[in-house]
Order: structure tokens, then C-alpha cells, then sequence
């Protein structure tokens, strides 16, 4: 069945977010194209210029987000993963346009999962649950005296097994991170160490055993002191798997040591149909907005999506008489209204690049770099130079740059720069799901299915190659040009990759594009545009 425009608005929910909506005219929301504004480059954009705003806030593989009021400005970080520089900073004023400020992380420590930003006697700290090689997961923590940096190289705090930090400080004035489990531990003042141990905490709220999810699996723990209450917000259900398994829950105590009261309306968040635009919504964090007001960010796959990863979105919230909030933005299907009170912030800038700024950690980063591949990128004037490594896209640690739409088209030029050396243009996931083309001095590559088709080999002699990827809604369709893109030939294979995600190869990962530089010596970046594609089907699939 089809939802009416007006059937978000409901019940003591509709007067919260029908208020904040009360200067458009009524007929704006009906008359709301169904899909998203454009930014740079054709770039999807949340903003829709007309006081309301459509989910994902910022669109492409941003999970896991902490989000951080500091006065009047937003920061916002993610999970990178296995992408270094990491750890990118996004700035807000008014919760719906972001822009990047840079990585804070540059010193690989590892695969980063959900992390905690937060500022405390007016210091910013960062706390990261990472798995450096042939190490168990532990939290590291880097901290600045200004959000640009520079930050400081990462602290172990030596608490082995514990991953989602989640901040607060106690009604002792003590600092506290609470831990996937959901457990906690004190830290010292500084916050750059434990001072005790780590103790159960919280036992969370179940959900009723037929319910399909993934698996119970308590994490993502954030923290909130509102009046006399502290609030625990929790993910539960798994985070990927059946996409109606994660969700959102909370409780609360008048301690942060407990006890913790389960709030009588959980789950707050959860995606229970398949047909629903969003799936598998979780891991929250509440801000207060520019007016006082109260919001929820959190992540969650867009249907029938999972290669552009989990993105965030942000949906308004409402506090009950009793002490509670819930959740009033529907299932996101429709455009809700901007934040009041804020100033229109600056939204994502576009991603193509001529290489005469280092976007080094802001748009471009390596996939799992060892500790000597920091130097392996060096700009020269209006290019990018990458120092050559390993055979293949898989073992290259290849260039990657995340997306933001769900159809584009993206075009580079590469230069071999010694006659052993080998490119390419690809889309990547991790070492054993990628596809795209590559070429050698004596012939252009295909790989498909994570492998090299050598019987799809096309003999061409050329040192200099411009690539281009046609993504529409996963549907690939490749060309190359010899002559710098005066003319194009199409390749003969074209390819579907909606199975490269987590559900089939782990990682919590997307689909990003990627440029690799294998064999010996060098291979020189130039001239990468990107634009995105309004597809027939690139709107928001209503239930």
C-alpha cells in the first residue's frame, strides 16, 4: 500500500513535526519532487532548498556516526575501517549539509569500527576501537586542542575485547566509557587511561525471540544527561542480516552507575519490512538542534543499496511527558523539515579533482596500507603520483574514493611511468570483490569476480590510458580512450555487482571506486571527474 503524504504525520507525533514545518505552505510537501536536490558535480544532496530535507544527511558508506554539538557548529566522524588517512571530521550548522574538515587519524592501528567523538575541559578526544595485525581489538584514543588538528598519535588504553566507546562523564564527575556488552570502565581525568576495570553495566532490553534478526548483540552504547537522568541509547539485532534486525533502544538511571530502567516503548528505531526505503536502522546518537529541539542520527543500508554501505540519516525525536523521547520520522520515506534555527551549512564539495590540492584522507585513501605506504602518493603540479605495489588489485592496496550516488560516471587518466608498471579503474570492496579494467604497456585487463579474465585480454600498446565507469544502480558499463577521451571505445563486457557487500563478503565495507598501481615503478592520476546520474529509478521507494 501506498503511504499518503500526510500519513507520516499522525497522532501526538504529527503536532512536533507539523509545527516545526508551519512556515512552508501546506501544499509544499505534496508538491516534493520524489527524489533529492543536486549538489556539486550532480551530487545528491539532503537539502532540498525548500526548508525541508531528505535522508541520507550524508549520503555513501558513512556508518557508525558520532556526532558532537561543540556551541553552535555539528561535528560528525565515522567508521573507516580499513581506509587510511581515517577517521574523517564532518562540520555542520545547521544538522543537514555537512562538509568534511579532515582526517584525524593518519598512524595505522588497524581496522576502525564505531568510534566516540566528544569534548571534554576543552579538549576533543576521539575514542577508537581498532585491530592492529596479529592484535585483539582494543580502544585507542587521539586527542586535539582544535578540531582541525593537529591530533595526537593514538594512546592504547589497554582494554583488550572491548569495541563501541560511548563516552559520559558521572554524576562523580568521573569519566566513564561504556563498552559493547554493554559494559563499563573508568577513566582517568585525563581520559588517556583506565583507572580501574571493566564491569558489566547495563543488561539491555530483548526483543521478543521471533523476531527476525541477526543477533542479539548489545553495542554501540551512547550516552546522555538530560535533567536528572542518564540515558543509554543501544544497538541490538545485528547490524547487517535480515534488514529487520537492527534497531535502536534505550533506558535510563539516575546513576551512571545504575540501576538502568528499560524505556516501556522500545525498540525506539527498526526497520520491519523489507519494502521500507531504509534497512537495518541503527546505532544512534540524540542531539540537541540549533533551536533546542531534539534529534537522532544514526545509519542505516537503502533498500535494495547494500554496495553504497550504511549512510546516515537523521530522523526528529519527541519528549514524552514521562521522561521519554521517541522516534517521529516515520520510516524516512518522505522529506522532513530542516532543523529550525540553524545556518545553512556547506554541503559536501564535488569530487572531481584535478590533483592541485591533496584531498589525501578528505576524498582519496588507501585500502589497508602498510606502515610505508604514507609515502607512497605525491602530488606534481596538476597530478598525483602513486608509487607502484604488488601484482594485481588485490594485493595493491589500491586508491579509494566513496560515493555518494546511486547511479554516476567517473573518468581518470593514467600514465605509466615505468614500462613494468600496471593501472586501473575499478570498483572495490575488499582483496576479494572488485571488478573493473586495468592495463599494461602491451594490453588492457578485465577483471571480473574478483579475478583476471586473461581470455578477455585486448592487446593495446600504450603507456597513457583514460578510463570510465558507468554505474547505474549497479549495472557497470565500461570505456577506455587512448586519446585522452577525444574518443571512446566501450568494452564488450558489461557487469552487475549488487552481491559485492557485507551479506556476502563481511567487512562491513562499500563498494568504492577505486584506482590501483601494481608492478614496478610509478603510475601518475590525472584529471578525475566525477558526475552523478539522476537514473529512471533513482528516487526513494515508497511503501
Amino acid at each position: 500500500m501506498t503511504l499518503s503524504r500526510r500519513s507520516l504525520f499522525k497522532g501526538t507525533a504529527a503536532s512536533a513535526v507539523a509545527a516545526s514545518a508551519a512556515p512552508l505552505a501546506a501544499k509544499s510537501l505534496a508538491q516534493m519532487p520524489e527524489g533529492w536536490s543536486t549538489g556539486a558535480n550532480g551530487q545528491r544532496k539532503a537539502d532540498l532548498g525548500n526548508g525541508y530535507f531528505r535522508n541520507p544527511i550524508v549520503a555513501g558508506d558513512h556508518p557508525d556516526p558520532s556526532i558532537l554539538k561543540d556551541g553552535d557548529v555539528y561535528y560528525m566522524t565515522f567508521s573507516s575501517f580499513d581506509s587510511y588517512p581515517g577517521l574523517v571530521i564532518w562540520r555542520s550548522t545547521d544538522l543537514v549539509n555537512w562538509a568534511p574538515v579532515g582526517p584525524a587519524l593518519h598512524t595505522n592501528i588497524g581496522t576502525v569500527w564505531a568510534v566516540d567523538i566528544c569534548k571534554h575541559d576543552g579538549r576533543f578526544y576521539i575514542y577508537i576501537p581498532a585491530a592492529p595485525a596479529g592484535k585483539p581489538w582494543g580502544i585507542y584514543a587521539i586527542w586535539a586542542d582544535k578540531i582541525e588538528g593537529p591530533w595526537s598519535e593514538p594512546v592504547d588504553l589497554n582494554i583488550p575485547g572491548c569495541i563501541d566507546p560511548g563516552h559520559i562523564v558521572g554524576e562523580d564527575g568521573k569519566r566513564y566509557l561504556f563498552v559493547n556488552g554493554i559494559r563499563k570502565v573508568r577513566l582517568t581525568d585525563d581520559g588517556l587511561a583506565t583507572d580501574g576495570e571493566v564491569e558489566p553495566a547495563y543488561d539491555p532490553w530483548r526483543f521478543p525471540d521471533e523476531w527476525v534478526t541477526e543477533n542479539f548483540a548489545p553495542e554501540g552504547p551512547k550516552l546522555l544527561r538530560r535533567g536528572e537522568w542518564f540515558y543509554i541509547v543501544t544497538a541490538v539485532g545485528g547490524t547487517a542480516g535480515p534488514v529487520t534486525g537492527h534497531m535502536v533502544i534505550t533506558a535510563r538511571s539516575r546513576s551512571v552507575h545504575g540501576p538502568w530502567e528499560h524505556c516501556p516503548h522500545n525498540p525506539i528505531v527498526r526497520t520491519t519490512s523489507v519494502n521500507e526505503p531504509w534497512w537495518s536502522r541503527g546505532h544512534a546518537t540524540l542531539v540537541e538542534g540549533p533551536s533546542g529541539d531534539w534529534w537522532m542520527v544514526y545509519h542505516g543500508y537503502e533498500n535494495a543499496m547494500y554496495t553504497l554501505g550504511r549512510q546516515t540519516l537523521l530522523e526528529p525525536i519527541r519528549w514524552t511527558q514521562d521522561g521519554w523521547f521517541e522516534a517521529i520520522g516515520g520510516d524516512l520515506s518522505l522529506p522532513l523539515p530542516i532543523p529550525a534555527g540553524g545556518t545553512r551549512s556547506a554541503s559536501a564539495p564535488a569530487l572531481s579533482d584535478d590533483f592541485t590540492a591533496n584531498r589525501m584522507g578528505t576524498q582519496w585513501s588507501f585500502h589497508a596500507p602498510k606502515a610505508e605506504d604514507g609515502t607512497r602518493a605525491n602530488y606534481r603540479g596538476s597530478s598525483l603520483e602513486i608509487a607502484a605495489r604488488g601484482t594485481s588489485p588485490a594485493d595493491s592496496s589500491p586508491l579509494t574514493c566513496t560515493v555518494p550516488d546511486r547511479s554516476y560516471e567517473a573518468e581518470i587518466s593514467l600514465d605509466l611511468l615505468d614500462p613494468a608498471a600496471e593501472a586501473g579503474l575499478i570498483l572495490f570492496y575488499n582483496d576479494k570483490a572488485f571488478a573493473g579494467l586495468g592495463f599494461t604497456a602491451e594490453a588492457l585487463k578485465l577483471f571480473e569476480y574478483s579475478q583476471e579474465l586473461e581470455w578477455a585480454a585486448i592487446p593495446l600498446s600504450t603507456r597513457t590510458l583514460r578510463l570510465r565507469l558507468t554505474n547505474v544502480e549497479n549495472v557497470i558499463t565500461w570505456h577506455y580512450s587512448t586519446d585522452d577521451g577525444a574518443t571512446w571505445q566501450r568494452h564488450g563486457t558489461r557487469m552487475e555487482v549488487s552481491g559485492m557487500h557485507h551479506n556476502v563478503f563481511g567487512g562491513f565495507l562499500a563498494l568504492r571506486i577505486g584506482i590501483y598501481a601494481a608492478g614496478e615503478g610509478a603510475v601518475r592520476l590525472r584529471n578525475f571527474t566525477y558526475k552523478g546520474i539522476t537514473a529512471p529509478t533513482n528516487k526513494v521507494i515508497q511503501t
